[in-house]
């Protein structure tokens, strides 16, 4: 029953752009459609995925595959778990696109966004439910292409333009790595099943190979570093709910990746784990790092899913270490940790782009040095915005909170252990560190969009978001609330998953309830839910007594906006600290003469990867071989010479010179 679900919600989804794409490009009717289309999709795959999260029995149906014999796609309780964010950011995705990317109001290219929209539900609901690899690589193209024409919504600018080509290179390059793992899998096993990998037939040096080609091949869909390079220019360029469904589900699809196909290589040894640790935590801290040193509010959020994706690669690690060890407690932590963190992140990270939507919609503007003092004119996307905000910071009593614990309980214990654990001594620190400077940068984002006074005029006709983009961000609000007041209602799902990637009965692993005080946790999170309503309330009843009058102007007569923090100065001495990895690049205003002319302060911070590596290197390489150029001159009869070369040198490597050779010297 929950595979005819998906399968129906996977199809709904699939289709669901063709009436806008038969209508009028102005049309609302055929965009309407397709969002009630997508919320049917919605509703069934998510009914599916909740009877085999709730009463897990793993399914199958076999399809005839011509070239490939039979294909089989089935849901089990970790598939199940990946679906649920899957339909949720699809249906609530295009609801928001109602009022975010309206048809009728000449937005660019609308039948093309929701077309591609349900093609990329679709593809990354089918290669979550593929049993064969061949279903799954199926899957996986169609995301990827989808993912490709989405985030080349706005094709009148370059910017999206660049973004799409880089973000295309970069999936096919994964893409070809995949083939390299199923063309080996296939070599050693005589099968394109998604099965056990037997150690006798591979070896352990054969073990390794594939699981460095599982780590590169989704890695670079992930957005692990330093494979992450694609991500910060696709996220910033593409339209504001095709960033939340990239950030908050597709990034996830490489996580996917990892996680289904670790689990089924047997005997992991502690290199692996320890790998995975390592590359969490570097991903983490380098993420949030480079978030806070960004201007643009989107670009910033970007960065925040690498460290994100750092958060559930680290829970993803100690887990692994968990097996090796044979320490069950570890695994079940360590899944916990990162399977609730992939729902987290899904959920508060769609709250922050659908809300920084909001903004752009209102202002027009991305640059955070812009913008000021916005919480008065939209005050629904300023709470909100803030809720995503407590959240990502893994804050209580929201959900971000919960995950980051579990991941802190199940690293404390391989500390205490030593031995195997000793690799996750370092992992503490760092994840407290990524925490602490996550609040440092949101205090920044919230402060310098929501607070102070305007620092341009591009915020002064701002108004608040239409029902239909607010809605979305309310559901989830809520549901970031929900699992952070009462962690003990996924606790069983996270059982059920964490069991099917152990490849282990349900009975046999140890419950999360039994490891964590899952009812202290609700209490105290319901308790300072309630303190803090409490508190909001008593002070905005509060009757203001005496005059009010502006802030200290350290003696300016006259103080006007330019003298608030911005974004850049907020973060200065962070910048400042880590400087030796950012490496930024400041221009100093030049102050010239008695009588200057205006000039402005201005920094920049490239990316690691792609800036100061991948594009410089191609630079090199073009310029190399740029030589060849003149050959190519357009004149039709220099290209038959050409043609006449090549034939000649061809024939004359078929005349056998050596013995022609050795009969004249030696006749």
């Amino acid at each position: 029953m929950s595979t005819i679900l998906v399968l129906t919600a996977i199809t709904i989804a699939a289709v669901s752009g063709i009436p806008g794409v038969l209508s009028r490009r102005d049309s609302a009717a055929g965009q309407i459609v397709a969002s009630a289309f997508m919320i049917l999709s919605a509703a069934a795959g998510l009914f599916g995925a909740a009877i085999q999260l709730t009463r897990p029995v793993t399914t199958g149906t076999v399809f005839p595959w011509p070239a490939m014999g039979n294909t089989v796609v089935g849901v089990d309780p970790l598939s199940a778990f990946f679906l649920v964010p899957v339909f949720i950011l699809g249906g609530l995705g295009s609801v928001y696109g109602l009022g975010y990317w309206p048809a009728a109001h000449g937005s660019r290219n609308p039948r093309r966004l929701q077309f591609f929209w349900g093609l990329l539900v679709a593809g990354m609901g089918l290669l979550t439910i593929a049993k064969h690899q061949m279903a799954f690589l199926l899957g996986w193209e169609v995301m990827a292409l989808a993912g490709f024409f989405l985030v080349a919504t706005e094709d009148h600018r370059e910017e999206s333009r660049q973004a799409a080509w880089v973000y295309l290179i970069a999936t096919h390059v994964g893409t070809l790595v995949l083939f390299g793992l199923f063309a080996y899998w296939k070599s050693r096993t005589g099968s394109f099943l998604m099965e056990m990998l037997p150690r006798e037939t591979i070896g352990m040096n054969g073990l390794n190979v594939v699981f460095l080609l599982i780590l590169t091949g989704f890695g670079l869909k992930a957005g692990i570093m330093p494979f992450h390079f694609w991500l910060p220019a696709a996220h910033a360029n593409a339209p504001s709910h095709v960033s939340a469904i990239m950030s908050g589900v597709m990034l996830k699809m490489g996580i996917y990746g990892i996680l289904r196909f670790v689990s089924l290589l047997p005997d992991p040894p502690v290199a692996w784990g320890a790998l995975l640790l390592t590359l969490g935590m570097i991903s983490g801290l380098l993420g949030v790092v480079y978030a806070i040193a960004q201007h643009d509010l989107k670009r910033l959020l970007a960065y925040h899913s690498i460290e994100n994706i750092g958060i559930i690669l680290m829970g993803l690690g100690l887990a692994l270490l968990g097996r090796t060890a044979g320490r069950p407690e570890w695994v079940v932590l360590g899944m916990a940790g990162s399977l609730l963190h992939v729902w987290n992140h899904s959920f508060f990270k769609a709250l922050l782009f659908f809300s920084a939507g909001s903004v752009i919609r209102s202002t027009g503007a991305r640059e955070m040095d812009q913008l000021g003092g916005l919480a008065g004119k939209i005050p629904w996307t300023a709470a909100l915005f803030l809720t995503g905000a407590v959240a990502i910071s893994g804050l209580p009593p929201l959900n971000g909170f919960i995950s980051e614990l579990f991941l802190y309980l199940g690293l404390f214990q391989t500390t205490i252990a030593g031995g195997t654990g000793s690799a996750a001594v370092i992992a503490v620190p760092v994840l407290a560190m990524i925490g602490a400077l996550a609040v440092a940068c949101f205090v920044k984002v919230y402060g310098t969009v929501f607070l102070g006074t305007p620092r341009s005029p591009v915020g002064d006709d701002a108004t608040e978001a239409p029902f239909t983009m607010r809605l979305p961000m309310i559901v989830l609000a809520i549901l970031c609330g929900t699992i952070g007041l009462a962690p003990f209602l996924v606790s069983p799902i996270l059982d059920a998953a964490g069991a099917a990637w152990a490849g282990r009965p349900l009975s046999d692993v140890p419950p999360l309830a039994s490891l964590v005080p899952l009812g202290t946790l609700s209490v105290f999170a319901v308790t300072l839910a309630l303190t803090i309503l409490a508190t909001g309330v008593v002070l905005s009843r509060t009757k203001k007594t005496g005059r009010s009058a502006g802030t200290w102007d350290c003696g300016y007569a006259l103080p006007t906006s330019r003298m608030q923090y911005s974004a850049s100065s907020f973060a200065q001495s962070i910048v400042d600290l880590f400087s030796r990895v950012l490496k930024p690049r400041i221009h100093h205003p030049e102050i010239i003469g008695p009588f200057p002319l205006p000039s402005t302060a201005e920094s920049h911070v490239d990316d690691a990867v792609l800036d100061r590596f991948l594009v410089p290197a191609a630079r090199r390489i073009e310029k190399t071989i740029g030589w060849f150029r003149r050959f190519q001159h357009g004149v039709t009869q220099r290209y038959l010479l050409y043609m006449l070369v090549a034939v000649v040198v061809l024939l004359a490597s078929q005349i056998p010179f050596g013995e022609i050779l050795n009969r004249f010297f030696y006749r």
